[in-house]
């Protein structure tokens, strides 16, 4: 067998890698649902008063981006 092939065990929609994201996604999603008090939040220089979830949800969709841009740059090589 050569290094390329790939066993049957980690194919599919319940492999141990996907379920573990799948719940760390689901874990953020609910802290960002409990966290709802204003809070303010200094962004490089100016201070910015907003809802601790719409912070929590933005920094959860940019660490998204940058992960589907490092997944997809990765599997290109």
């Amino acid at each position: 067998m050569s290094p390329k092939d790939v066993s049957s065990e980690t194919k599919g929609a319940f492999a141990p890698a996907r379920i573990a994201v799948i719940v760390l996604a689901v874990l953020a999603i609910i802290f960002i649902c409990v966290n709802t008090a204003e809070v303010t939040i200094r962004v490089i220089i100016p201070k910015v008063t907003m809802p601790l979830w719409a912070a929590l949800l933005g920094v959860f969709v940019a660490g998204g981006l940058c992960g589907a841009y490092l997944f997809r740059t990765r599997s290109k090589r």
